[in-house]
């Protein structure tokens, strides 16, 4: 049987993080061969994940990355069982790891699925799916990655929640950017919630619907009873400009400075909008 040394299961230690004694059964199973156990570890690590893979999943943390020099940016969200875990050192780790994972791979990955199976970046010996297992084989929690995004090209603004809760990339075209302007104009993003950039860029049926909204309210009101037709319209045009200048960014007035517009802001920065995500942990959509 090999000697199994102090210095050999510390070394294994500061390589998986796992508790010591955990590193020594490894290596005593390993006959003290360090990359046997890591992979023993490892795969420890997948048992554990899967047997925890059922467990509900409502608390987690919204990570993004950017990368100036690839002109990459990516936003991701990772969820986990508690709260008291979204927030640990370990957790927040593995979400920023996966979000600069995803500005620095040469492949973009189309689904959750196949980031899963792509080599870490910044560790290629194990996978995006073994990282996860490593951090779920400490804390003992299901982990899954929920959803990412990709944008390219331009300068990039972001803002994540202090509770990492809520997450926003703003993407931007122009000569240069000042990198305090685009994170207000996330955190403007993250509070008022506009659903697109442009009004050209809400669907059509998104509008139609509002107006149907817009026309019910107007029926509804004794004050609009008898009036014609073509008033009625007027109104109901009102009612969707009004819409539109609360759910358009570059039409909403600045959450610092209420007498610009977040249009106005840009237009002074010489800066173009061109489009912006915006994560919460649990939600469906991305704005």
């Amino acid at each position: 049987m090999a000697t199994i040394t102090a210095e050999t299961v510390k070394k294994l230690r500061d390589m998986t993080d796992r508790p010591m004694m955990e590193c020594k059964a490894a290596l005593t199973e390993a006959e003290g061969d360090l990359q046997k156990a890591v992979k023993i570890l490892r795969e420890k690590n997948s048992k554990i994940m899967a047997g925890k893979a059922e467990r509900e999943t409502a608390e987690g943390r919204i990570g993004i990355a950017i990368h100036p020099a690839t002109q990459t940016a990516a936003i991701i969200e990772v969820r986990c069982e508690s709260a008291p875990v979204a927030k640990s050192d370990a957790f927040m780790k593995l979400v920023d790891d996966l979000a600069e994972h995803l500005t620095l791979t040469a492949t973009a990955p189309s689904s959750v699925e196949e980031l899963l199976q792509q080599p870490l970046q910044q560790k290629p010996s194990m996978t995006i799916n073994e990282r996860v297992a490593e951090v779920v084989g400490i804390i003992r929690e299901n982990m899954k990655v929920a959803r990412f995004k990709i944008l390219q090209g331009g300068h990039f603004g972001k803002y994540v929640h202090f509770d990492g809760s809520v997450g926003v990339v703003l993407q931007v075209e122009g000569e240069t950017a000042d990198d305090e302007l685009l994170k207000d104009i996330c955190m403007h993003i993250t509070a008022k919630q506009p659903i697109a950039v442009h009004r050209d860029a809400i669907d059509p049926k998104v509008i139609e619907n509002e107006k149907e909204i817009a026309r019910a309210q107007i029926a509804a009101d004794p004050k609009n009873q008898g009036k014609p037709a073509n008033i009625v319209e007027k109104i109901m045009e009102g009612k969707i400009k009004t819409w539109l200048q609360e759910n358009v960014l570059i039409d909403q007035p600045f959450v610092k400075d209420d007498t610009k517009t977040v249009d106005q802001l840009l237009k002074a920065a010489k800066l173009t909008p061109k489009t912006f995500i915006r994560f919460r942990v649990g939600e469906l959509s991305s704005n």
